[in-house]
């Protein structure tokens, strides 16, 4: 394409760039938005990770296994009796695909909508905000660009381990544990955080043994201590192996599976599996995106270092989401994007990184917002505890889903929420509530005082802030 101007230029189209692109879009500012994924059919596919590897995907799948693990446990308790039960996991990759491929559309159609200028290709950042374009099929003749902004969002990959390169067949990252087209026998995963658990629960369902190694001594530390012990209890309950405190020294691809050598503590042990997930954590994307002219800097670990409002030492040159330090979440990211996007317009934007909610998509869900009571304790401020748990609810009871409780911790001399940690069933749908009511700084008595319908899941977080002051109705208050 030819030489043009644009008042934005985002490079990234993941939920903090496209987001970005479309709220600059609807400020009126002229806007171009470049990103350089392919689907399997080599169309572009905006959505980042999360919506073509990561969030959706893995959420189309957790729900299908879902559904398997219920014909086998649970339906025969509602008096539904299925004779076979059979596995097509081919179609449940296509299913997944399909949901992706709509989804990306979508966004398309966004673009389209809002005036976005979509540009396929790697972006390439050049001093004097220009930006290298080249195309990801065709000619590969880069072009260039110039805008008054550029906003980078190019989000993250996988790590791997040292030594430990994935080989796509035995030794495979989470993106490709996402495509398996049989189930292991025997599945090992190295990583028990949010994709490692989710992973696991998804193969495990399906009929993999799963065994998970965690190099932590604790599971999910950065849970609440309460919380992460229910969860480890429930997992060990589905026969999801975690070990902890452990640490992988070798990995060998041999007889078409792979051996895994680990110290437990200080005792060496051996795990043989047919696919080993490395689920580690992740590392932005950052490799050969910046020309050394242009100044910015990284950090040892690769995130671009910018300022509170998302600012780059360079004049205009932003950056979001997972290409900047703090949590690697989508709903994070895509604030982000708002936020700046509104900056670069009016002057104004505004995240608040102190109520930002975590959510766990396993079985029982986990979520939560605000500080632990290890935080707490930590800080050395007096709280109060109010817990109530989901087998005391009708409706919970009637969904044959009493697993969990809602905890929620206030501060002794205000009153106000601090913190609100829950283990259950559909609670990801729960944490909007939780959010809300620390965004607003109420306090746990005005969530009491507040009306939630019955019979509903919500009730035990109306419940939860009555037992922070001793008033729960339906259990014996401490």
């Amino acid at each position: 394409m030819a030489e043009a101007t644009f008042d934005v230029v985002v490079i990234g189209a993941g939920p903090a760039g496209y987001v970005c692109a479309i709220r600059c879009a609807q400020l009126g500012l002229r806007t171009a938005c470049v990103d350089q994924r392919i689907n399997n059919a080599g169309e572009p596919a905006p959505g980042g990770t999360c919506l073509n590897v990561g969030c959706i995907p893995s959420k189309a799948l957790l729900d299908s296994s879902l559904h398997v693990e219920q014909l086998h446990q649970e339906f025969t308790k509602h008096g539904i009796f299925v004779d076979t039960v059979e596995l097509d996991i081919p179609q449940m990759m296509e299913r997944k695909d399909r949901i992706i491929a709509e989804l990306t559309d979508g966004i398309g159609t966004l673009f389209k909508a809002n005036g976005v200028t979509a540009i396929h290709g790697y972006g390439r950042l050049l001093p004097e905000l220009r930006i290298e374009v080249t195309p990801v099929t065709g000619s590969h003749t880069p072009n260039i660009i110039d805008s008054r902004h550029v906003v980078i969002a190019t989000g993250a990959e996988p790590m791997a381990l040292p030594g430990l390169p994935f080989d796509g067949e035995h030794i495979i990252d989470s993106s490709a544990a996402l495509s398996l087209l049989k189930v292991p026998e025997a599945l090992g995963i190295i990583g028990a955080g949010v994709v490692g658990l989710e992973l696991g629960s998804v193969w495990r369902r399906l009929g993999a043994k799963v065994t998970i190694l965690e190099a932590t001594k604790t599971l999910l530390p950065a849970a609440d201590p309460q919380i992460a012990r229910e969860a480890q209890r429930q997992f060990k309950k589905q026969n999801l192996n975690i070990h902890l405190d452990c640490r992988v020294t070798s990995a060998t691809v041999k007889n078409n599976g792979c051996e895994v050598i680990y110290l437990q503590g200080e005792q060496e042990q051996k795990l043989t599996v047919d696919k080993l997930i490395v689920a580690i954590g992740r590392q932005p994307h950052t490799d050969g995106l910046l020309d050394p002219a242009t100044g910015l800097t990284l950090d040892s670990h690769g995130f671009i270092e910018v300022d509170e409002n998302c600012l780059t030492g360079e004049h205009n040159v932003w950056a979001i989401g997972d290409s900047v330090h703090g949590p690697m979440l989508a709903h994070k990211a895509s604030e982000e994007g708002v936020a700046v996007a509104e900056r670069i317009a009016t002057g104004q934007g505004h995240i608040d990184r102190d109520v930002i909610p975590w959510i766990i998509y396993t079985d029982p869900e986990i979520a939560w917002v605000g500080l632990t009571e290890l935080d707490l304790k930590q800080a050395q401020q007096p709280y109060s505890i109010g817990l109530f748990p989901f087998a005391a609810t009708g409706r919970a009871k009637a969904q044959g889903k009493t697993e969990g409780f809602v905890k929620i911790l206030s501060d002794n001399a205000t009153d106000q929420i601090l913190g609100i940690h829950m283990i259950g069933s559909h609670i990801s749908e729960l944490i909007g509530e939780a959010v809300l009511a620390m965004k607003s700084r109420i306090t746990a008595t005005d969530l009491s005082k507040t009306i939630h319908a019955h019979p509903t899941l919500s009730e035990a977080i109306h419940e939860a802030a009555l037992s922070a002051h001793g008033r729960a109705i339906h259990i014996t208050n401490r």
